[in-house]
């Protein structure tokens, strides 16, 4: 299956009519309040499954998922994928490990929310994604995820303007550059300092 920019592939509160495997592109994975305020939860790509919670427990979806991109993945039946588990024990337990390592991953960022400011959480994030969506050019770190900075704010848990006076700041100082053309981080060691990261 192939899905255009923006484009929803699932889609919070649906019943689960399939799952997917990643095959190229990126997508969000987020979750909306009551209020409206949605929070991005997290990225997901090439080789990841998305869809496979609401498979497991036979409830409705518990997040949307948007592609960022072009994006390509493989769609299988909810019936079939619960067989294949059965079938394949080792499958089964890789999913087991993956859905764990997810569960750390949340555990983590819910404790930067309570430890950290929204400056910390931001450069963190900022850091991550240079690390794992980072491209190397003439600027320095540009980061292809395309996130907007309403995006931004819904990773951090913080409101878009609390973001955009945080990114107009590191702009000011340097630290990155902000356009139409996207984010581009100028001085990540300003970020880890921001971040307290051990930049060893």
């Amino acid at each position: 299956m192939r899905y255009a920019v923006r484009e929803v592939l699932l889609r919070e509160h649906e019943p689960s009519a399939h799952v997917l495997i990643m095959l190229t592109g990126w997508t969000k994975v987020t979750a909306a309040a009551a209020n409206g305020y949605e929070a991005l939860l997290a990225l997901r790509g090439p080789g990841d499954i998305v869809g496979e919670s609401a498979a497991l427990s036979g409830r409705s979806r518990s997040a949307t998922v948007t592609a960022l991109g072009q994006v390509e993945a493989v769609a299988i039946d909810p019936a079939r994928f619960l067989a294949v588990l059965h079938e394949r024990p080792a499958i089964a337990m890789r999913l087991l490990a993956l859905t764990t390592d997810r569960i750390r991953d949340s555990d983590r960022r819910r404790m930067e929310f309570a430890a950290l400011s929204v400056q910390e959480r931001l450069a963190s994030l900022l850091l991550e994604l240079s690390r794992t969506h980072g491209v190397v050019t003439a600027e320095g770190l540009r980061l292809t995820t395309g996130l907007t900075q309403q995006e931004l704010a819904g990773s951090v848990g913080a409101s878009r303007e609390a973001v955009a006076r945080l990114l107009k700041t590191l702009r000011d100082r340097g630290v990155v550059l902000t356009g139409r053309r996207g984010l581009v981080v100028l001085r990540p060691e300003v970020l880890r300092r921001m971040a307290h990261e051990d930049a060893s």
